[in-house]
């Protein structure tokens, strides 16, 4: 399996970079992260650097190609949230430390896909979305009911809020798993966090390697775009993107 991938996770206008990513490549899959540790409560980048973690032993343990894609997604997802339920063991409910999640694994000319929270990912094909993750946030349930419109999503007083994350409840959060999503040669797949989607717009997804542009430069670009956009109260601004190149 040929891939170009890249990856990019900027301070934005934080004192402290709570995200973390990781490119993880094995003998025949390659796992996508981003880890973005909610900086309103305490560890953020803690919660972030031990969920990267886990979920990086956790595809160590499996076999190549992955036998059961979505099951070893939702098990990483479990395992890790487990792992920060057990940091935050001996804090209040309220401090304890979390995190937003996404990981895509990409085998076998297809890519299996999951998310907690509002990180997201895209799946880009001939310079358009092909498709994205909807949010688990109060906004996104709104629009999807009909209360609000897409447009509205990001002045939305409530953008904020998240309807599930890794770590602080001890029960297991909603996740939202995909089934087999075949690809075809030059599609990109993107991970995110939410201070990277929020200064881009749909027409900005579409520029990655357009004129010639590496991934690398395209997504160095876009972050800072981002960054630029959402002055002077950018988020940390992180992402990790692989092109499918084809088989060799």
């Amino acid at each position: 399996m040929q891939v170009e991938y890249a990856e990019l996770s900027l301070l934005g206008d934080r004192e402290e970079n709570q995200d973390r990513v990781a490119i993880i490549q094995g003998d025949e899959s390659v796992l996508l992260i981003v880890i973005d540790g909610m900086g309103g409560h305490a560890d953020g980048a803690l919660a972030a650097e031990v969920s990267v973690a886990t979920l990086t032993k956790e595809f160590g343990k499996v076999k190549q190609p992955v036998f059961d894609p979505q099951g070893f997604l939702h098990q990483a997802i479990a395992t890790a949230h487990q792992a920060l339920v057990d940091l935050g063991d001996d804090q209040s409910v309220e401090s304890r430390p979390r995190a937003t999640c996404t990981l895509c694994l990409v085998q076998d000319n297809s890519a299996y896909w999951a998310h907690v929270g509002d990180s997201r990912i895209y799946h880009l094909r001939d310079q358009q979305i092909l498709e994205r993750t909807r949010d688990h946030s109060h906004v996104e349930l709104l629009l999807q009911e009909g209360l609000i419109a897409e447009d509205e999503i990001m002045d939305h007083p409530m953008r904020n809020f998240v309807e599930c994350c890794l770590g602080g409840d001890f029960t297991l959060p909603g996740m939202t798993v995909t089934r087999q999503k075949p690809l075809l040669p030059m599609d990109i797949l993107l991970c995110c966090s939410d201070g990277f989607w929020s200064g881009l717009t749909d027409d900005d997804f579409s520029t990655p390697g357009q004129n010639g542009e590496s991934l690398s430069k395209g997504l160095q670009r876009l972050g800072e775009q981002a960054v630029r956009q959402n002055n002077p109260h950018s988020d940390n601004t992180s992402a990790v993107a692989l092109q499918f190149l084809g088989r060799g």
